[in-house]
């Protein structure tokens, strides 16, 4: 029992620490002015802090569970730890294009369509028009927020199976 209480301690634990950092994160790059445009440091500190927290995560439990781990546990704990962190990033960046910039997709989906005019300027009218319908499909609060909840699992699952393969030490039976 004592083995499935650090698994769900360290899983909250580094789940709720991977959701925080990426809030902090976000709320420095909109503090920065740079939410429609970020910077692409951005988007690796992100990658990077989503990869460490799981890989330490993976770890702490290793050493709580007297240096032994299995695969299945390095995969369970990895992918609760980028949902929970998912989750609670989903929930602040509903706050955000609900409450605190209502008009953000609406503004991105025009910063979308300027970077499309400027990089192909001798795109079809009718082929341009389309891709701007797609992208405007695609960028209702709900669907971003499920898309990458779906990205953040896959990811997660991806890192922590490979965290797994690398960590694991089972028990040996004589």
């Amino acid at each position: 029992m004592e083995n499935q209480t650090s698994a769900s301690k360290t899983m909250l634990t580094y789940g709720l620490y991977l959701g925080l950092s990426t809030i902090i994160l976000s709320v420095a790059n909109y503090s920065f002015g740079n939410i429609y445009k970020p910077h692409w440091i951005i988007s690796i500190l992100n990658f990077v802090l989503f990869i460490g927290f799981i890989v330490y995560g993976i770890k702490v439990f290793k050493e709580l569970n007297g240096g032994l781990l299995r695969l299945g546990e390095a995969i369970k704990i990895g992918i609760a730890i980028a949902v929970i962190g998912g989750i609670l990033s989903a929930v602040y960046q509903w706050i955000f294009m609900t409450f605190i910039e209502a008009d953000f997709m609406t503004k991105m989906l025009e910063v979308q369509e300027q970077v499309l005019y400027e990089k192909f300027p001798d795109m079809d009218e009718a082929i341009l028009e389309k891709q701007l319908e797609m992208m405007q499909k695609f960028s209702s609060p709900g669907i971003v927020i499920a898309t990458n909840l779906a990205v953040s699992l896959f990811f997660g699952f991806i890192i922590a199976l490979v965290t797994g393969l690398i960590m694991k030490k089972e028990e040996t039976q004589f």
